[in-house]
This record gives structure tokens, sequence and C-alpha cells, in this order.
């Protein structure tokens, strides 16, 4: 089993920042694509950013767009999410996904994605 771990949550007041970590063990795939997902109580897991192996395609949800930053530094280590301008609505907890998948492929469903974290709570409260 691939562990996923990701780090970085918090509290923040509206306009502040925050960067979030995600590394996965055991790592076996030559390439993969890794995610960042966010559900808010009460709401299905949505969609926040994606990255594929090479970090050549980032795709963002429309609400986060200009805001936050999904990055990596090489195609097997961890993968971060960074995130300005925070507003209340971005409250929820973030989760980290990963998959092999072919290196043009940046999924934006939960249900493409194999492993997953177990999530850290992001809060933007004044």
């Amino acid at each position: 089993q691939v562990q996923v771990v990701e780090s970085g949550g918090g509290l923040v007041q509206p306009g502040g920042s925050l960067s979030l970590s995600c590394t996965a063990s055991q790592n076996q795939f030559s390439t993969y694509t890794m995610a960042w997902f966010r559900q808010a109580p009460g709401k299905e897991r949505e969609f926040v950013a994606a990255i594929n192996w090479n970090g050549s395609k980032t795709p963002y949800a429309e609400s986060v767009k200009g805001r936050f930053t999904i990055s990596r530094v090489n195609a097997k280590g961890p993968t971060y999410l960074q995130m300005n301008n925070l507003k209340p609505e971005d409250t929820a907890i973030y989760y980290c996904a990963v998959d092999r998948r072919r290196p043009w492929e940046t999924p934006s469903t939960t249900n493409e994605y194999t492993y997953w974290g177990q999530g850290t709570q992001v809060t933007v409260s004044s």
C-alpha cells in the first residue's frame, strides 16, 4: 500500500497564505500524476489542482485560478500547493491524491485516483 501524507494545514486569516505539501511513499511508478482535492462539510469532494509527472500540465479549478499554485521539484518527489489570498470559502479538508497515469493525463475526478492521504484541515476565518 502506497502511503500518502499531507501537511501544512491550519488556521489563517482571509487574505493570508498557506503552503501544503504531499509525499507518497513506495513510489513504484515511472510516471504518475498528483492532485489536490478538498471537501467542505456537507459537500462533495471537489477538484482543486493537478500536476503530471514532469509538471508540464497543471490544471486548476476555476475557483482557485490565480491564487493557488501547484508544483513539484521532480517526477517522484513531493508535490506542493501554495495557496495565496485565501477566502473563507476555501475552508475545507484538503486531500492529496496519487496515481499512475499517462504523461499527459491530469484527471479531475476522485475515481481516477487510487491512493489518498488522510487530509489536512484548512480553515480561513477572521
